[in-house]
């Protein structure tokens, strides 16, 4: 054996330079010679040759590299040519050419050509001669380029041998012989040359189908891996044996479309840091349509709303989550005016509903304003938003104490993975041009029109309407256009990532009167972008996306117009649309954008035709094999079918042909055919260039000839097609853009392949068969192989015409996604073991999602096909078929699946019709086999079919060369079968009838044939066991290929009605085991097995069938040689044939004991009301009735309560038929009707399975002492302590240690800090202390859970990136790792503040001392006690129709009564060690210690704690809730004591009723809502079954306390105390004890407790008592053996309230529990005291001593000088209305005011809520007041006061009189620092400091946004209660008592026009007296200066006169 490998040349090479190249093979290299001087062609001629030793691979590689070559230096790679050398192992021989690929993977220019030979020593790999080398003339270059199907095609078709190609007559894998295949197996890539650049052949890779699979289906199981056998089982129908067939879906109908309930819900919390000043904001919350607005909040920029809102719809769930919920907030709206908006937030409904829980809970709304999105962020709002569908429960966090939220950064309302800062950017979706565009008006007026004016025009009138976000944006109109050209582009501006996940793109016509939707397509912008940190922003195209909808006729009203616009699966193509998608991140900062949101419209330039990739001639074959179950409905008129690909194909209504003046234009451009014009244009244009085919003249037959249909049952037509199957095909014209295609087939495959294996997981699982853990691992395997083989596969034709960007960065992505994923797999793989099979199935199942999400092509190409069922020239029934799964390619993988197999295909209603039962029934069967792909690949077509037809081809006229398709085909080939069904037994079918019941027949379909089972009345659970013979028949095709491949059994199962026709229960596929004539009836195959096939009814399951098919041949000698078939044994059956004794299960003799308690709740039948009722069950034939209920009024319980019958039944538990349960009313006169019926489906959970006597602790080996905590109220997750029977452990805790330790505690408290009264009073404890106390510890068990899985999840993130580490270190990208680690950050910052909080906590908590605690479940008791049927199990009884998903009948309202019972089975004889014990009472048979069933009297009291998130019932989205209780006849309403105005009220009540078991036993509590007029409205239920829990072993009727204490808040409850109790249950249980021994101990049965024996009464004496200890025991009660289980501790649960008018969706919750006690016990003590409690009255008196630093604002008229006239404004949080300001501080220069003012604020404060209490109405019109709890939080305001203007806001701060930081001693040490650290800060409380003083910073946002520091105040805070506050009563302001002193204030604080002369001292006199001085000094010497000049002259000539 050996390879040879001939280098011939490689060319296109550039520059000049030595080559040399290098060839390698299994890692063995050779080097050629070196050429020198070679310029762009190096001819190197040599051979290689490889002797090798074991066969090639078809995986292998053969690598050749070319260098430039070197003396000196290393050679440098020119390129790479590497090659899977699957076609050579196959064909021995080929020669290739391709190009080089460079280092990044890129093709290069050079090609190289080689020539491979690889000859075997068997010679099963076929050599060429030299001769067969087909040399082409006028190719000088000897590359293969020229049309690869007029070759080779004579080949006539399994004619003669019947053998196909590919596939010998044993069944043995043989090669294709050379010469068929040359041309597909070259691997040719684009060989450029300037010359012919059109003619691109076809790239071709070569890879064989999985050896594996191979060997699968041709060698049965024998000699596999474990890993790789695939169970036939349930996935039977799904299991694909040979390669000829396709898979049918068992799903039938369309589920999108469907109208569905929701209700959204949306808490608005509380708004913060909202950007303006002085605002009165409201926040409007708006989905869809719907607005709905909060109350308005006065001069706040942290409104506190906490307001409820809720949002009902009834549509499809894709119109539901396409909605945008939009939360807004508006300043100072009122009646006149709409207010302005400050911000909004915007996501769709989608992206809540994918949310974990699909909500968002407490998490922070960043607002944006839409006008101008340069401004940044505008404010965040807090609330929950939560979206709930039909059965969605939703788990709400419960409400405690929420401290952590106010981290806003860390609590953001995104989704994860979303980074914080999200930016605006553009959205541009450009719209090209349309084609196709179906006639959207009457052709009448256009005839009028061409009569007047002669002109033809195209009836419609398009533009396109594009929806993102809530925006929308049109194109503009292009009137009477088929192909209209926009090139126009809409553009969105939106926050990036956006929280809407499609964008909507849809075309409409315009018309005058409305404009309807022609066709919708939707663009999912996760699936054209990637968010991780390789990823790519959103890019789409330019491509076509095709538009489906409904058919293409015109009708003034069209009934499926809901296609159009989305809904619903299109049944027809409508058009195509050439479109791009682009995103741009704006930079916000740049000047010239423009900041507005609003859409816009603009131009774009023409794209060129070649953008989209280049045009190709298709070629779609498709033939008819059979076509049946035609239903009768449609008539008898000829039927034909039509197939469509786009608009070719469709002769109706199929082509609007546009206007000639158009056709014109498009010739002169002869831009190729891209249009859907007709055929002859196209091919007119086809044909003038040089590619013209022989089949020019080549006319579609794109429908069959029609036929009349022929009666196959009552039923169902079916059409003759016998030996002569009709066919049609098609040339279309498309884009090529395959490649897309391709690589989804790949990626579906793999994905087909797993879900495939995942299901045998399960079903290995389910049927708990050996070794699940193996298949597990070859689905991995499979997996791992599968993505390196896409990688393998998809990295080609990287050059095609037409990639677009979003093409490239997919094909990356998917390469990484894939790679990853592989590498995961083998991870995984190597750690699935037994014990973690569930586990990584979960894992694997999200590949499995995530590879389906990768493998849909955003990016369409060719349009799916439409086969069309057409009678009297109507569209009846269609199927559609993507293009993509019958897409041919010659790479195996590439392949769709459904690409040259024969697809048995169901034919279904269009649009609405196709809903409910309509669209259950067939409208037609069809086994059809269709083919797509390019016209020059066509010569592999007919490849698949099934082998022995001949072609039967349409009369020709021209002669022509090339292979025409046949028109039909002929079977010469016909094997006569006789088929077997064996219908053992159905169950679980769905109830059809009035009865509950149905009365099921099956109808078993075969081919042409159709037979009936017997009908079975009454039962959901038929056993027919019966035998159906097909004689005779007929399949055409090969034998061999039969018996791998049989057509499917189509098994539908009806109900029959005497009146009318039979109505369709469900259906089902089966694939029959196939005997051929040669083969022998034995093992392994035959008799067949029983197996269990899944009824479907719609979406939904509809029962399971029994049954086994068997196929047999019928060879030449008749029937004589089929195995016989036992005749008829029992007589009374009549003609009826039984199961075959090898096929019907093995029985066995088993008893069913039946324990029969009572009825309840039986609802009248026929109005009549039930009076004596009886419980017949049944069993395989058997049964047993009950003892008659004498007077159900009286008394609703049997007075027999054991009995049991005997019946056989199968070993395999598996095979186990339901056991009926049914209750009959006897009437007068012998008459009996049926009330109700009940079918147990599986009686495995009643299999009785005798004690292990070794094992559970049942002998007594020494006695186990228990260990206690002594701190039992701290439960962490794994303190639980697991004991065997033989340790001797003792494990004591020392009490004292704890003491001294909270001792050594005291000591070191802070100094510095108040000493606080440490022992709280014990007076001060209520229960409502031990309530809060509990809910802190659920919550801080939830943190810790939380965060173990979190670090669960981390570590097993590090393994797989350790392990992945020895595979490839650094490209194992963890999915989304990046986001991760943030949100992990995160967390973790948040552990450490909750720890360190934590910490703090433990401190505060330790110095106090330990609140008894009790257990606060977050789910109602019986999810967590399984529904309390440890021994009395329920049966629902159903009478009545079942409801079908869309008519919402749940089966709730069927239910016509409940039957309390249970049942218990064994295999006899029973060993006797049971019935020997002590006191066993044969009567009872195994149920033994059970209480009787008299009546018995019980004092129930119900306790309601309080109601959470309400459904409001009143316009203004409030509701008055009050509570109802109903049990049996009574009800107590508090009618009185309503709530007002409360969705989340505190009842705090306890009811007392008595009630008599079993007649009152059925628990109603209701909320209501009180209505001043009209009736009172339900809010929302809760049913409990007292009975269940009275009777329950776990003890439900009083919950036991965690410790006992005889007063105080934590005062026992029960009646008996625990000794007592423990008394009892050792007792009924029959163990050894309690013994109280010395030293604190007690011993029960083996087990030894230990625990305090000390108790303190009233008066704090101690007194010895047993009673700890018991308690001790009752606590760890299920560690006692054999009767040991978990008793009901104090407790509070939380049920879920449900309203009969919303079924499945919660109305709110109510926190409750039931205590009952019996009467003949003593009686219990009074109820404790739960009422809620009474807000506390507190006064807080703030003195406002200084400010200082306080920005100026005012300057001066006279001299511009800073200054500003300071105020001081405060508040309490919701308290608005009596804001109190100080005086003014007028002219403050330095920013100083002195006020020495009282601000005095009166509150009422809930200590353990922290929350103010505020009572006051809504508006005048308010009937009462509303009570509303609002945190704790004072605000104070620095003002400007203003005389004429509105006075300037400066500075706030805030403080949460709990936590806030400690004011600083003086103004110097105040900064801005306390704001924004306050987190690090050291926080203190007012309620515990009760007097701080000290400096606060006030702070305001900049224009940036920025926090600064705009003043200081110095101000002290003193809060008293109110009783305080009496005795020391202060004035306000500085009044009078107990006055401030007066401020002493500079003078300029004046005001000028009280006292001028001081306002001028001070104003000018201050700043200008040097001046005024200098100027007085100069104006005296100007004074003497003019005086002297004034007296100098008089005084000289005085002087010179000398007087």
């Amino acid at each position: 054996m050996a390879l040879l490998v001939h280098l011939k040349t490689v060319r296109d090479l550039r520059g000049k330079g030595d080559r040399i190249a290098k060839v390698t093979f299994r890692g063995l290299s050779f080097y050629t010679r070196v050429l020198e001087n070679c310029e762009d062609e190096a001819r190197f001629d040599e051979m290689f040759r490889w002797p090798i030793a074991s066969r090639v691979d078809e995986n292998e590689i053969l690598e050749l590299q070319v260098f430039n070559y070197s003396k000196i230096f290393t050679n440098r790679v020119i390129g790479t040519f590497r090659m899977v050398l699957q076609k050579v192992a196959e064909e021995g021989q080929l020669e290739v050419t391709d190009t080089l690929i460079d280092d990044n993977n890129t093709a290069i220019r050079t090609s190289v050509t080689v020539d491979i030979k690889y000859t075997t020593m068997d010679g099963t790999v076929g050599v060429w001669s030299d001769g067969e080398f087909l040399d082409v003339p006028g190719d000088p270059e000897g590359t293969f380029q020229f049309e690869t199907d007029s070759l080779l095609s004579g080949h006539s078709h399994g004619s003669g041998s019947g053998v196909s190609p590919g596939r010998s007559i044993h069944g043995i894998p043989t090669f294709r012989k050379a010469g068929k295949g040359v041309f597909s197996a070259m691997k040719l890539h684009k060989t450029k040359s300037s010359r012919d650049d059109h003619k691109k052949d076809e790239p071709a890779t070569l890879d064989m189908e999985d050896l594996d699979r191979k060997a699968l289906r041709l060698g049965g199981f024998g000699g596999l891996d474990p890993d790789c056998i695939s169970l036939a089982s349930v996935t039977a129908v799904t299991t694909n044996v040979s390669n000829k067939r396709s898979k049918p879906d068992i799903k039938m109908e369309p589920s999108s479309g469907r109208h569905v309930d929701y209700q959204i819900s949306i808490t608005v919390v509380e708004a913060r840091q909202l950007v303006g000043l002085n605002m009165d904001p409201v926040v409007c919350v708006e989905i869809g349509e719907d607005k709905k607005y909060t109350s308005m909040k006065e001069s706040t920029n942290c409104p506190y709303y906490n307001e409820y809102f809720v949002f009902d719809f009834h549509v499809p769930p894709d119109v539901m989550f396409d909605k945008i919920l939009k939360l807004s907030v508006i300043h100072s709206k009122n009646l006149l005016r709409s207010g302005t908006l400050v911000g909004t937030f915007k996501l769709d409904v989608g992206t809540v509903y994918s949310q974990p829980e699909h909500q968002f809970y407490h998490k922070w709304a960043m607002l944006s304003d839409p006008d101008d999105i340069t401004a940044g962020c505008k404010g965040y709002i807090k609330c929950d938003i939560a979206v709930v569908g039909k059965g969605d429960n939703i788990k709400t966090p419960h409400k405690a104490n929420e401290t952590d939220e106010d981290d806003i950064e860390g609590n953001l309302l995104l989704p994860e993975g979303v980074p914080l800062e999200r930016q605006w950017a553009r959205f541009y979706v450009k719209i090209y041009r349309a084609e196709g565009l179906p006639k959207m008006n009457t052709s009448i007026m256009a005839n009028v029109k061409k009569a007047f004016i002669g002109e033809n025009r195209d009836l419609v009138d398009p533009y396109v309407q594009v929806v993102f976000a809530g925006q929308r944006g049109k194109t503009s109109v292009q009137k009477s256009s088929y192909e209209p050209i926009w090139n126009e582009q809409v553009v969105f501006t939106e926050m990036f990532p956006p929280l809407c996940k499609r964008i909507k793109v849809q075309i409409r016509d315009s018309d005058k009167v409305n404009d309807v939707a022609i066709g919708t397509h939707f663009i999912d912008l996760r699936k054209i972008a990637n968010d991780g940190d390789k990823g790519f922003l959103p890019t789409m195209g330019p491509a076509w996306v095709n538009m489906y909808g409904s058919t293409r006729h015109y009708t003034l009203i069209d009934e499926h117009q809901d296609l159009n616009e989305g809904l619903g699966e299109g049944v027809s193509f409508r058009a195509r649309l050439l479109i791009s998608v682009a995103v741009e991140i704006l930079d916000t900062t740049s000047t010239e954008i423009v900041s507005s949101t609003e859409v816009q419209v603009e131009p774009v330039s023409n794209i060129s035709e070649s953008a989209t990739g280049k045009i190709e001639e298709f070629f779609l074959f498709g033939s008819f094999l059979e076509a049946t179950m035609i239903d009768r409905k449609i008539g008898d008129k000829p039927i034909s079918f039509e197939v469509t690909i786009g608009n070719y194909g469709n002769q109706i209504d199929g082509v609007s042909k546009p206007t000639a003046a158009k056709k014109k234009k498009k010739k002169e451009g002869g831009g190729g055919g891209e249009s859907d014009e007709e055929e002859s244009e196209l091919i007119q244009q086809n044909s003038s260039e040089d590619e013209a085919d022989d089949d020019g003249d080549l006319v579609s037959v794109s429908s069959t000839p029609p036929m009349k249909p022929v009666i196959t049952d009552r039923n169902y037509f079916h059409l003759p097609y016998f030996e002569k199957k009709p066919c049609i095909y098609i040339k279309s014209w498309w884009q090529d853009q395959r490649r897309r295609l391709y690589n989804s087939n790949i990626m579906d495959k793999i994905a087909d392949k797993m879900e495939e294996g995942l299901n045998d997981v399960q079903e290995v699982i389910k049927t708990e068969k050996a070794y699940p853990e193996r298949r597990l691992r070859g689905v991995l395997e499979e997996l791992s192989t599968g993505c390196n083989r896409f990688v393998t596969l998809a990295n080609k034709d990287q050059n095609q015409a037409g990639r677009t960007k979003l093409d490239k960065e997919r094909l990356k992505s998917c390469m990484r996604e894939m790679e990853s994923m592989g590498q995961q797999a083998k991870l995984i793989r190597s750690q699935v073991k037994r014990n973690t099979v569930r586990d990584k199935l979960k894992m694997v199942q999200n590949f499995l999602h995530r590879l389906r999400f990768l493998a849909d092509e955003p990016q369409h190409s060719i349009p799916d096909v439409f086969v069309w069922m057409m009678s009297n020239n109507k569209r009846i029934a269609y199927a559609r078929i993507p293009s993509k799964d019958i897409l041919y390619s010659i790479v195996d993988e590439e392949t769709g699946r459904d690409c040259g197999k024969v697809k048995a295909v169901f034919l279904r209603l269009p649009g609405k019709k196709g809903f409910g039962p309509a669209g259950w029934t067939v409208q037609a069967k069809m086994e059809i086999y269709l083919w797509l792909g390019l016209n020059k690949q066509r010569k592999d077509f007919l490849s698949g079919l099934p082998n022995g037809f001949e072609e039967n081809k349409a009369p020709r006229t021209s002669p022509c060369l090339q292979s025409v398709p046949p028109v039909s085909l002929v079977y010469n080939m016909k094997q006569v079968f006789q088929l077997r069904a064996h219908m053992y037994q159905a169950r679980s079918l769905f109830a059809a009838d009035s009865s509950g019941l149905s009365d099921p027949f099956a109808r078993v379909f075969f081919s042409t044939h159709s037979q009936v089972t017997e009908v079975l009345s009454e039962t959901l659970c038929p056993t027919w066991d019966q035998l159906l013979v097909f004689e005779d028949v007929e399949l055409f095709g090969e034998a061999g290929e039969l018996r791998d491949d049989p057509p499917i059994i189509v098994v539908e199962v009806y109900d029959q009605d005497t009146v009318g026709k039979a109505e369709f229960i469900g259906r089902t596929f089966a694939k029959p085991i196939t005997k051929m004539c040669d083969e022998h009836y034995g093992p392994p195959r035959f008799p067949p097995q029983l197996e269990y096939y899944q009824i479907y009814r719609g979406n939904s399951t509809a029962g399971d069938l029994l049954a086994a098919f068997e196929l047999l041949q019928i060879g030449q000698g008749g029937r004589a040689e089929l195995p016989p078939i036992d005749g008829p044994t029992d007589s009374e059956r009549g003609p009826i044939l039984p199961v075959p004794m090898g096929i019907r299960p093995i029985l066995s003799r088993y008893r069913i004991e039946v324990l029969f308690w009572g009825l309840r709740d039986l609802k009248r039948v026929n109005l009549a009301l039930v009076d004596r009722p009886r419980v017949d069950i049944e069993c395989a034939g058997r049964g047993v009735q009950s003892a008659l209920i004498q007077n159900y009024k009286k008394n609703p319980n049997f007075s027999t309560l054991v009995k049991w019958f005997e019946v056989d039944l199968p070993e395999n538990e598996l095979l186990h038929p339901p056991l009926n349960v049914r209750v009959v009313d006897c009437r007068a006169f012998g008459r009996y009707t049926l009330v109700g019926s009940h079918a147990v489906t599986s009686l495995r959970r009643f299999i009785y399975s005798p004690p292990d006597k070794t094992h559970n602790n049942w002998t007594s080996a020494g006695d186990v002492t228990v260990n206690m905590d002594a701190d039992p109220s701290v439960r962490k997750m794994d303190t639980v302590v697991k004991l065997d029977t033989t340790s001797d452990a003792v494990v004591k805790v020392d009490v004292n240690e704890e003491k001294e330790e909270k001792k050594k505690k005291k000591k070191k408290k802070k100094k510095g800090e108040v000493e606080e009264d440490d022992e709280t009073d014990e007076s001060m404890l209520d229960w409502w202390s031990k309530y809060f106390a509990s809910i802190e510890t659920l919550m801080e068990i939830l943190r810790a859970q939380e965060a173990a899985l979190a670090e669960a999840e981390e570590r097993e993130d590090q393994e797989i990136a350790a392990e992945g580490a020895d595979i490839k270190p650094d490209d194992l990208p963890v999915k989304g790792s990046k986001g991760k680690e943030k949100s992990r950050d995160k967390s973790r910052n948040k552990e450490k503040k909750k720890s360190h909080h934590a910490g703090e906590e433990t401190e505060k908590h330790s110095s106090k001392p330990k609140v008894d605690e009790l257990l606060v479940y977050n789910k109602e008791l019986e999810a967590e006690y399984d529904n309390f049927e440890d021994w009395l199990h329920t049966f629902n009884l159903y009478r009545g129709k079942a409801g079908d998903d869309d008519e919402a009948a749940l089966d709730d309202d069927r239910i016509v009564g409940r039957f309390k019972g249970s049942m218990c089975m064994y295999k006899l004889p029973l060993s006797e060690e049971i019935t020997r014990e002590v006191g066993f009472d044969p009567n009872m048979g195994m149920f033994q210690s059970i209480p009787h069933n008299d009546p018995i009297n019980v004092l129930v009291r119900v306790f309601v704690v309080r109601a959470t998130d309400l459904h409001p019932a009143d316009v203004n989205g409030k509701a008055d809730p009050y509570v109802v209780i109903k049990l049996g006849k009574s009800e107590l309403k508090d009618k009185e004591n309503y709530i007002s105005k409360q969705l989340n009220p505190v009842f705090g009540k306890a009811f007392d009723m008595e009630a008599t078991f079993p007649m009152e036993s059925m628990l109603t509590v209701s909320v209501y809502d009180w209505d001043l007029v009209g009736t009172d409205d339900l809010i929302g239920e809760t049913k409990i079954d007292l009975e269940n829990r009275f009777y329950s072993k776990h003890r439900a009727t009083c919950g036991i306390a965690n410790s006992y204490s005889v007063h105080g808040y934590n005062v026992w409850r029960d009646p008996m105390k625990p000794s007592q109790i423990l008394a009892k249950l050792c007792k009924e249980g029959k163990l050894d004890g309690p013994h109280y021994g010395p030293g604190g101990r007690v011993k029960v049965a083996n087990r030894v407790f230990m625990g305090a024996t000390e108790i303190e009464d009233e008066n704090g004496l101690k007194k010895q008592t047993d009673e700890h200890l018991a308690l001790t025991v009752l606590k760890h009660w299920e560690e006692i053996p054999r009767v040991g289980c978990k008793l009901i501790p104090e407790h509070v649960e939380t049920r879920p309230l449900l309203n009969p008018d919303h079924p499945g969706i919660e109305q709110g919750r109510i926190e409750m529990w039931v205590d009952m006690f019996p009467m003949d016990m003593p009686a219990p003590g009074p109820a404790i005291d739960i009422s809620p409690r009474k807000p506390k009255k507190y006064e807080l008196r703030v003195i406002i001593w200084n400010t200082d630093e306080v920005i100026l604002e005012d300057d001066d008229y006279f001299t511009g000088e800073k200054s500003s006239d300071i105020f001081v404004r405060g508040w309490l949080k919701g308290q608005q209305e009596d804001k109190q300001d100080t005086d003014v501080h007028y002219h403050s220069l330095t920013g100083e005011g002195n006020f020495n003012w009282r601000f005095v604020y009166p509150f009422d404060y809930l200590m353990a809520e922290e929350k103010i209490v505020i009572s006051k109405k809504e508006s005048m019109f308010s009937w009462d007041e509303t009570e509303y709890k609002i945190p704790a939080r004072l605000t104070l305001q620095v003002w400007d006061a203003d005389h004429f203007s509105a006075d300037d806001f400066l500075g706030a701060i805030e403080l949460d009189l709990n936590r806030f930081p400690r004011g600083a001693k003086t103004a110097k040490q105040c900064s801005i620092n306390m704001v924004q650290n306050q987190a690090e800060l050291p926080c203190i409380s007012i309620f515990k400091q009760k007097r701080v003083k000290g400096w606060w910073p006030f702070v305001a946002r900049d224009e940036n946004d920025e926090m600064e520091l705009t003043g200081k105040v110095e101000a002290e805070l003193h809060l008293m209660s109110a009783e305080e506050a009496e005795k020391s009563p202060v004035g306000l302001g500085r009044n009078e008592p107990d006055p401030l002193e007066k401020p002493n204030r500079p003078d300029t604080s004046l005001m000028w026009f009280v006292n001028p002369l001081k306002s001028i001292r001070y104003f000018i006199w201050h700043n200008y007296r040097w001046l005024i001085l200098k100027a007085l000094g100069l104006l005296l010497l100007l004074l003497l200066l003019g005086l002297f000049l004034y007296s100098f002259p008089g005084y000289l000539v005085k002087k010179m006169l000398g007087a």
